[in-house]
């Protein structure tokens, strides 16, 4: 090699050369915690492939994925024609990030959301590089559009951990130790409708910020007139109404986007995670022309808000193919199709477990929540579990689903007894029937005391009482 020749970078040398040091790398480099928890909960493996539904380990273990990355591979990890797409974009030297122009791909894309878009109010698209970007620009929207400064939420809310969206966070464990949050912003709950009706009368709140189905722990209204109806006040007092659906969009829930099994029309819709397939970050906001003349309002306020990667070509370029594999292969209609199969047979080992208490869900975004039994010879150890945290049982059901049945899911939420699955649209009727089977035998094991779920629960009872490390669980 000359003192001319260019060095050249090899990624399969490089992966190939430090295999094995991952959790090591991360230990050191990343986040010490996160990589002692998932050690400690035996989810402390190093992934070399991912295609479709399932995730292969370095030691050769076939994991099925049913949690898609927080609900990011809705048509599965690594689909081709995203691939494709994006080595087209790569080998054309297209004109990215020129910034002074108006970008063909992401009018494009933009066309193709608003199409798909919920109702008739969306008509605007503002291209950001993450979910939690788009809840903050949701934010400023609304304040410059309304002129007013409050911001309403719902309990338990997940919108994103950077600062503007945190003071949207429900869960005070994702707040704890960041100070003084963005001042307006106040937690409610949806089924108070007389209080939320008080409080939209006063004329001074911008948005209600609404997640159709709440991502921690899979949770919505049972009374389906709770959001129309506060839809209807936020009409009538002039309050923007939020639907954040980063998520629960895209084809998720069986439907486009969830907001529409309650036939829900906002005015400003956030959509992130699946847009791309999961191959480059994205996210979007999608509003009215109203909320669009108030922020975009003069000549000098063109680009009051923007942001510097949310229209590159490799994202905008994702985006279209995710979004045509998403019609041309029928993969909303196959979530619903899917997850009714998964929620009917869920529902039938409700009948014969006593500490499965409630499935509930649409489509593919579903919760199985846990509660006390009933036995005598059950409820010494649940009270010893919960006596420690709340939230160990589901913990050590998704541990015993990880390493027993090879099956990747997640407690839904801080100190939650609810498991979470998200599994892609592309599951097939087998590897549904696989998942309620492989809780199934969980669950006959929960049945045995002491037997091996209640002896995780007892390790995970130790650890959270030394420690407080557990349940560092983000989506």
């Amino acid at each position: 090699m000359t003192a001319n020749t260019p060095m050249t970078f090899d990624l399969k040398n490089v992966l190939n050369q430090y295999q094995g040091q991952a959790q090591a790398l991360h230990e050191k480099y990343v986040n010490t915690v996160f990589a002692h928890v998932l050690d400690m909960i035996g989810f402390a493996h190093e992934y070399t492939e991912g295609k479709g539904c399932y995730l292969t380990t370095r030691d050769g273990r076939t994991i099925f994925d049913g949690l898609s990355g927080y609900g990011v591979f809705g048509m599965g990890r690594n689909h081709p024609t995203v691939i494709q797409a994006i080595e087209q974009a790569l080998a054309l030297d297209l004109p990215n990030l020129v910034q002074m122009d108006t970008f063909l791909l992401s009018g494009l894309l933009a066309e193709r959301l608003i199409r798909i878009a919920p109702g008739n109010r969306l008509q605007h698209v503002f291209f950001t590089n993450s979910g939690t970007e788009a809840a903050e620009g949701a934010i400023k929207f609304a304040r410059a559009a309304t002129g007013r400064p409050r911001i309403l939420f719902s309990q338990g809310a997940f919108h994103g951990l950077t600062t503007g969206a945190l003071a949207l966070n429900g869960d005070a464990s994702f707040r704890e130790g960041f100070g003084d949050l963005l001042p307006g912003t106040e937690a409610v709950d949806w089924t108070q409708l007389e209080a939320l009706e008080y409080e939209l009368k006063k004329k001074n709140v911008a948005a209600v910020v609404l997640e159709p189905i709440r991502g921690k722990g899979v949770y919505y209204p049972p009374d389906d007139r709770v959001y129309p109806t506060l839809q209807r006040l936020c009409r009538e007092n002039g309050t923007l109404f939020i639907v954040d659906e980063i998520q629960s969009g895209l084809g998720r829930t069986g439907r486009w986007w969830a907001c529409q099994h309650w036939d829900l029309e906002p005015d400003i819709l956030l959509c992130a995670k699946a847009l791309s397939g999961g191959l480059v970050p994205i996210g979007a906001i999608l509003y009215s022309d109203a909320v669009y003349r108030g922020v975009f309002s003069r000549l000098d306020r063109c680009v009051v808000h923007s942001s510097t990667f949310g229209q590159n070509a490799l994202a905008m370029v994702a985006g279209l193919a995710a979004l045509h594999v998403l019609e041309e292969e029928n993969l909303v209609e196959r979530s619903a199709r899917q997850g009714d199969r998964l929620l009917a047979g869920l529902r039938e080992l409700q009948k014969r477990h006593e500490l499965l208490h409630e499935i509930r869900g649409k489509g593919l975004m579903v919760g199985v929540e846990f509660g006390p039994p009933k036995s005598l010879r059950l409820k010494p150890a649940w009270t010893l579990l919960h006596t420690a945290q709340n939230g160990l049982f589901a913990q050590a059901v998704v541990m015993r689903l990880y390493q027993t049945h090879h099956i990747l899911t997640q407690v839904a939420g801080h100190h939650q007894e609810v498991v979470k699955f998200l599994p892609p649209f592309i599951i097939t009727d087998e590897e549904v029937d696989r998942l309620v089977s492989a809780l199934d035998e969980v669950l006959q094991e929960c049945s045995r005391f002491p037997g091996p779920v209640w002896s995780v629960g007892k390790q995970l009872a130790g650890a959270a009482v030394r420690q407080h490390l557990f349940g560092r669980e983000s989506s």
